[in-house]
């Protein structure tokens, strides 16, 4: 029964739940036994809040929302759920044992849902790399290979759904956080359009206009059915994304019309990627034919013409970050605090003066202007790999070259999806990316459940799971 759990999804489990099939404290130890059994070669749950979560389970106070008794994982950085632990990956805060007194706007959401959280999930320093390799807590293994990267930074949620422990987790995407550990891992991963979701209620922005929080998850229909959980604005927020017209939930399955797709696999500057990505690609601008879409190449020159600002903004965030905590705790945190990498993109983000920074963010903005303009000019889906390459091998330092086709769409906050439609020779998940319209995840979703049934990934199962 552990196992048979393990492989349904999140709207499946809560299914059973109301059918009274299965009961919340068993949907929730059968995550904990499945955790146990796997983590050990993943390390991708690095706090186990098993107590509080079996106690949650057995209330009756637990929330009869739409996933009542579903169990889940959050990832340790940006929203937090009150009285636990909460480190964003710094050896910093897991010496001090620091916890957060209360949750998050988007923690609270997920509990009135009727998720119960029965852990958190690991991911690199700050959130700061595609990379989950932190010093604290030590790498996370993909479970399709485990000699190889998760990708990240929610790459600890990605590899606990990937191999069944729970069937959604907490992720969130400041340069491709949600979508290049999606790809790396098989899932399904969503990038909701900027400020879809609320980051209160400590942030109206987080890391200037680049950071959108939802989850990893192995369908389409669950990814919908959490946002419909999760968005919205909330009190003091500077700005909410449009409201959709209808749930996004029932979105799946809607037919989306003859759409007009682009698609572009060569890297910036015109490289070409890593031949499996490219064949993702040109069998995903096949299914779409098949379905009735009119796909052609799209040259798409800005993303050749993105400007130079992603270092400048990262580090000025990872800079005040440090200076955050350290005000947190009375504290200068030093070099000695951090990782190399953390500490040199603080340098970067000191050496801008104010207007300085305020001039990225105003080139940021005029390319994500000139990019809109192609969905204005009636094209509805820009199509392209996710990764420009197979997830990288532990060690191997790839960071900076994962981001090339996620990153630009967290300056212009479009949302975003990465599917994993695609295998490679070697066994390992190859993802596409579909990108849409500013506030129409409406139709990237109509769209994923389309490809979701004409390539299905549902029978692929990593080496390590449940």
């Amino acid at each position: 029964m552990i196992d048979d759990l393990g492989w349904i999804d999140a709207v499946g489990q809560a299914e059973l739940v109301r059918s009274k099939e299965v009961s919340p404290v068993e949907l929730v130890d059968a995550a904990i036994a499945r955790i146990e059994r796997l983590d050990p070669y993943l390390n991708a749950v690095i706090h186990r809040m098993y107590d509080k979560a079996r106690a949650a389970a057995k209330s009756g106070a637990l929330p009869d929302g739409p996933f009542r008794g579903v169990p889940f994982l959050i990832k340790d950085a940006v929203a937090h759920t009150a009285g636990d632990p909460f480190h964003c990956g710094m050896a910093f805060l897991k010496a001090r044992e620091h916890t957060e007194e209360l949750d998050s706007y988007f923690a609270a959401k997920l509990r009135a849902a009727g998720f119960v959280f029965v852990g958190k999930t690991n991911l690199p320093e700050l959130a700061a790399s595609f990379l989950t390799e932190p010093v604290a807590y030590g790498p996370t293994h993909n479970p399709w290979d485990l000699g190889r990267s998760t990708g990240g930074s929610s790459g600890g949620s990605a590899a606990a759904v990937a191999s069944g422990m729970v069937p959604a987790a907490h992720a969130n995407d400041m340069g491709g956080s949600i979508r290049v550990p999606a790809s790396a891992c098989g899932l399904v991963g969503l990038k909701p359009s900027r400020a879809r979701t609320s980051l209160g209620p400590a942030f109206g922005e987080y890391w200037a206009m680049l950071t959108h929080e939802h989850v990893v998850t192995r369908t389409v229909r669950d990814s919908a059915a959490i946002l419909d959980c999760t968005a919205g604005a909330m009190p003091g927020d500077p700005y909410t994304a449009p409201p959709a017209s209808r749930p996004f939930a029932e979105e799946v399955g809607a037919d989306p019309g003859r759409l007009r797709i682009g698609f572009r696999t060569a890297l910036p500057g015109g490289d070409a990627p890593d031949p499996e990505c490219v064949v993702a690609v040109e069998r995903t601008v096949a299914a779409l034919e098949s379905l009735g879409h009119d796909v052609e190449a799209a040259p798409f020159p800005e993303l050749d013409a993105l400007p130079p600002a992603a270092a400048g903004i990262f580090g000025a965030v990872v800079a005040r970050d440090l200076d955050r905590w350290g005000e947190r705790y009375g504290v200068t945190i030093t070099e000695a605090d951090v990782e190399p990498t953390t500490w040199f993109l603080a340098t970067i983000g000191r050496s801008l003066a104010s207007p300085d920074f305020i001039s990225l963010v105003e080139l940021a903005q005029r390319w994500t202007r000139q990019a809109a303009s192609w969905w204005a000019e009636g094209n509805d889906i820009l199509l392209t790999p996710t990764l420009p390459m197979l997830p990288p091998e532990l060690g191997s330092g790839l960071a900076i070259d994962l981001g090339p086709f996620t990153m630009p769409w967290n300056f212009a906050g479009q949302p975003a999806v990465s599917l994993p439609l695609h295998m490679s020779e070697g066994g390992l998940p190859v993802g596409v990316q579909l990108v849409g319209a500013y506030g129409r995840e409406d139709l990237l979703l109509r769209v994923a459940a389309q490809l979701e049934q004409a390539l299905p990934w549902a029978d692929r199962r990593p080496a390590i799971s449940a």
